[in-house]
């Protein structure tokens, strides 16, 4: 059983931001330098590196290229520090996905494009597999969004999954986008509920407050709860990367 940290570095015109409820109009900018953060993540301890392209998620030709141009540094910074990097953001064909492993990403993650184009899933599965390939199952009370967010669809997260899971994926990030960085703690029971059905390895996301919300999460990974994307909290300062890493290490 692992339950691993993921510390999420937010792109958008190559700052590093959080957004509120995924809202493009709701952003703060924390940092100018990306390569600056992630060193401060990988001091810190961490073994993997979550980068979003959200000009890429929302469809920003420009500032996606802008971010693209970042990921090449930080996942060479990743791998001289001996981590991984999980990208995700505007993913949404299999030359995207190539140039994103391309680039130094270990696993890529698929949002929108798992839901328009299912048929992209099983061509990354058999081109990369599975243990490169994340879906994303971004919901909004426990039904699925897509394109950054902005649009409702009528598939519940858990039925996603299990289509997904259906055709052979093993790794899914579930973001409930209510509480993404609002720090009003994680959809804990929701995201092994999810595990559970689906049968995933499920990676939480959204609403992380402190280490008593990680010491709550961890203790749903024998229900398949795999890992924490963590954000604002560590931005904010409401959470220590380090106390974090050790606790999912030890379960102290």
């Amino acid at each position: 059983m692992t339950f691993t940290i993921f510390p999420a570095i937010d792109l958008r015109g190559g700052q590093v931001v959080r957004l509120r409820q995924g809202d493009p109009a709701q952003s703060t900018a924390y940092a100018k330098d990306p390569l600056a953060v992630a060193s401060r993540w990988l001091a810190a301890g961490a073994a993997w590196l979550h980068v979003v392209n959200l000009d890429g998620a929302f469809g920003d030709a420009t500032g996606a290229a802008i971010n693209r141009n970042a990921l090449a540094g930080l996942a060479a910074l990743a791998a001289r520090n001996h981590a991984s990097l999980q990208l995700g953001g505007g993913l949404r064909s299999l030359d995207d996905l190539q140039a994103a492993i391309d680039a130094g990403a270990q696993r890529v993650i698929i949002g929108t494009a798992a839901v328009e184009n299912p048929a992209l899933v099983e061509a990354a599965l058999a081109r990369f597999g599975a243990e490169r390939i994340v879906v994303g199952l971004d919901a909004r009370a426990g039904m699925i969004v897509t394109r950054g967010w902005q649009s409702a669809t009528p598939i519940s997260a858990a039925d996603l999954g299990c289509q997904m899971a259906a055709m052979g994926v093993r790794h899914a990030l579930f973001t409930e986008v209510g509480r993404d960085g609002m720090l009003s703690g994680p959809a804990a029971e929701m995201t092994a509920a999810i595990a559970q059905l689906t049968d995933l390895a499920v990676l939480a996301s959204g609403g992380v407050r402190n280490l008593d919300d990680v010491r709550e999460l961890r203790l749903y990974a024998p229900r398949g709860v795999a890992g924490v994307v963590v954000g604002r909290a560590l931005y904010e300062g409401t959470l220590d990367l380090g106390a974090a890493l050790a606790l999912a290490e030890t379960g102290g």
